[in-house]
């Protein structure tokens, strides 16, 4: 897939790139821009990370500011709060999302509580990055998708990009941002589409969510790795005469209700599109906003096109049946258009 739009509203030089080279930009530019920026996580430095994220960046600013650190996930988050508090920018990478979970401890009992605890006197500035999501057969627990558990702990915010302009700018966002910062990068994107990135400090606002497609008839809310997905179910639908509005969210937390009620008011109809498993995901949470607040203009039951509660399935073809597919969105619209 290859788009050629210049992101909205900006003006100036472009360079076309795939997402992780955007990633990569942006880690560029922060690290230039502010001493007080490091990055640190496994094989980040030397590698340039399994994905190659980090690429080049330690030779470029030396292993003081780019650094490899031990297999413990529960060190680099904590590590990371620490020189936050010290008053530094720690980038950390967790290698996958799914490899988040022995950091739990530090994320649900310190990352989010400093701003509350010292009635806002420090804050803590960190962003942790992490490779999400399926579509490229990896094997076991490296394609969770873990969103939710995240976007239910206080005083973090949660940043999802679907596209390179998205994630270049919403990571120079989330750097400088006085608070800590989820930022997922759907592993099925890092390479699969390119488009034209502004060069430079290219910023994108934190909480306001994108319009990808205008339409009358069908709302279809997502994020990352999904949003592909969405477009192409709404082309096909687009063929049957149905209208659909996709809304990429880009940020969980905070989430731009806004944005979503808006459109949920204009078509009646809601979608929703992601690729967790089903029981509380965060679409859950969409589903309930939605429920609070638009009620009263829906023509139809919210539908929900989501992973199983089942593990993610390692390597084989069945995680083609797992991971939602335009099909099954397609079937949804179509359900909600019924009804």
């Amino acid at each position: 897939m290859t788009a050629t739009a210049t992101p909205t509203g900006h003006t100036g030089a472009t360079k076309t790139m795939t997402m992780v080279a955007a990633i990569n930009d942006a880690l560029d530019i922060a690290l230039a821009a502010d001493d007080a920026v490091h990055i640190f996580g496994e094989d980040v430095g030397v590698m340039g990370g399994v994905f190659r994220a980090t690429d080049g960046l330690q030779a470029k600013y030396g292993e003081g500011r780019v650094f490899d650190t031990p297999l413990a996930e529960a060190a680099i988050v904590g590590m990371g709060i620490g020189m936050g508090l010290a008053g530094l920018k720690p980038v950390a990478e967790i290698q996958f999302a799914g490899f988040l979970y022995p950091a739990l401890d530090q994320i649900l009992s310190h990352l989010g509580r400093y701003r509350h605890r010292t009635r806002s006197r420090y804050h803590l500035p960190m962003v942790i990055r992490a490779p999400y999501g399926g579509g490229v057969h990896t094997p076991e627990q490296h394609a969770d998708s873990p969103e939710a558990i995240l976007a239910h702990t206080p005083g973090v915010k949660v940043v999802i990009p679907s596209t390179p302009a998205d994630a270049k700018g919403l990571l120079l966002s989330a750097i400088n941002d006085p608070d800590p910062v989820f930022f997922f990068e759907a592993i099925k994107l890092y390479r699969s589409m390119k488009e034209d990135v502004p060069t430079g400090d290219y910023r994108v606002p934190i909480g306001k969510a994108r319009m990808v497609t205008e339409g009358d008839d069908v709302t279809v809310i997502c994020y990352g790795g999904m949003v592909e997905v969405a477009q192409k179910a709404a082309a096909a639908a687009t063929q049957a005469g149905i209208g659909v509005e996709v809304i990429d969210l880009r940020t969980l937390v905070p989430m731009d209700t806004d944005t979503v009620i808006a459109s949920v008011a204009k078509t009646g109809r809601a979608v929703i599109v992601t690729e967790a498993p089903r029981t509380a995901g965060f679409h859950s949470e969409i589903a309930a906003v939605i429920a609070e607040e638009a009620i009263e203009h829906l023509r139809a039951p919210i539908v929900r096109v989501t992973g199983f509660d089942a593990p993610y399935p390692p390597f084989t073809a069945v995680e083609d049946v797992y991971r939602p597919n335009p099909l099954r969105v397609a079937k949804a619209i179509r359900q909600v258009m019924d009804y």
